[in-house]
């Protein structure tokens, strides 16, 4: 076993017989999706179904942060939710500053406060929320990473803890009536660098920007996947102890790629506020964070596509289903789950390369 964790770590580039139609049908399929995302979808939708679907992007950046963390480095993150809540509630305080024009937001006149809390001013610079909807998550999770990972805490213990960190953050949240909103969190707004939130061309420009934002990031995970430090990765999630015998320290490796999925988490926060317009406790909770992680679990954990792809497939599905059925949506969304879990333990994608792998041999046998 040893050796075979040295050999993953190795330089040598996987599929080294590959053939060129091979390697390139990776590219061809992902410039596909990146021309239906970016100029077919915006000619094809109407504003409210591209409204959702961006919606649907945006958790599919939280999946593609969760898909590098559990799928390829074997760390369930169950509080996810709490970055997306950081990035989100960063650029809902700089919108709710932009549209008060110098006076405070009106769910703090509401709650009596008479004076901006400090917390808030650094805010009013638009600079300053979108670097901390990025950076904050990263020091919070390189924070909690360098402690918990040294104490060698992995499996469900990590899991619990990460879920205990999100039931935190919102019993925080909702205990702060005037600074944070409340129950009812941050909305309304109205404007966003001049451009008003409310003109269906804002709205599609948004979309492009949450498209693009995940084609590029997933395009910097694909490619770190590829590299000596993901393949350090996959062999610390089969197997740690042998990994730190050869001399690496998965400490770092576990915290780094942990940092990464939180930066991807808050600015898809950021990116949700001006999209959907809110942003409230209930959406980074327990409860969306489980969410998430069954989306990417549907989707297929081992492949970065796949969580994407299943983070779309549960947003739709859970979008189709509360409409036609609004009283039993959550079981249908239930089902789903539990029919891909036991027909395709791997998800959708892995139930699809594995017909992709039976093709070849079906026709050799023919």
């Amino acid at each position: 076993m040893t050796t075979t964790v040295r050999n993953v770590v190795q330089l040598a580039p996987p599929e080294p017989g590959r053939p060129w139609r091979g390697r390139l049908r990776g590219p061809a399929v992902f410039v596909l999706i990146a021309v239906l995302a970016l100029v077919v979808a915006p000619l094809m939708l109407e504003p409210f179904r591209l409204g959702l679907l961006a919606k649907y992007l945006c958790f599919g950046i939280v999946a593609l942060g969760i898909g590098l963390a559990w799928g390829k480095g074997g760390m369930l993150t169950l509080g996810q939710g709490v970055f997306f809540g950081l990035g989100g509630y960063a650029m809902g305080m700089y919108l709710k500053l932009h549209d008060a024009g110098g006076d405070l937001p009106d769910f703090m006149v509401w709650s009596g406060v008479e004076k901006l809390p400090a917390l808030w001013v650094p805010f009013e610079n638009p600079f300053f929320a979108i670097a901390f909807a990025v950076i904050g998550p990263v020091l919070l999770a390189v924070l909690l990473g360098s402690l918990v990972f040294r104490q060698r805490v992995r499996g469900a213990y990590f899991a619990i803890l990460t879920q205990a960190l999100a039931a935190a953050m919102v019993i925080l949240l909702v205990g702060q009536q005037g600074l944070t909103g409340g129950t009812n969190g941050l909305t309304n707004f109205f404007d966003l660098f001049g451009q008003d939130l409310a003109v269906d061309g804002t709205q599609r420009g948004l979309y492009v920007v949450v498209a693009a934002v995940l084609g590029v990031l997933y395009l910097v995970a694909w490619q770190l996947v590829r590299s000596r430090f993901g393949r350090l990765l996959v062999a610390i999630r089969d197997g740690e102890d042998r990994v730190r015998f050869l001399g690496y320290n998965p400490a770092t490796v576990k915290t780094i790629t942990f940092a990464v999925s939180a930066g991807m988490a808050g600015l898809a926060g950021a990116l949700f506020v001006p999209v959907v317009g809110i942003i409230s406790p209930a959406l980074l909770g327990v409860v969306p964070s489980l969410e998430l992680v069954v989306a990417v679990a549907v989707g297929g954990r081992f492949s970065l596509a796949g969580a994407v792809l299943g983070a779309v497939v549960m947003g739709y599905a859970k979008t189709s289903f509360s409409e036609e059925f609004a009283d039993g949506w959550l079981y249908l969304q239930g089902a789903l789950f539990i029919l891909v879990m036991t027909l395709a333990p791997k998800g959708v994608f892995g139930l699809a390369a594995t017909v992709r792998d039976l093709l070849p041999s079906r026709r050799a046998r023919a």
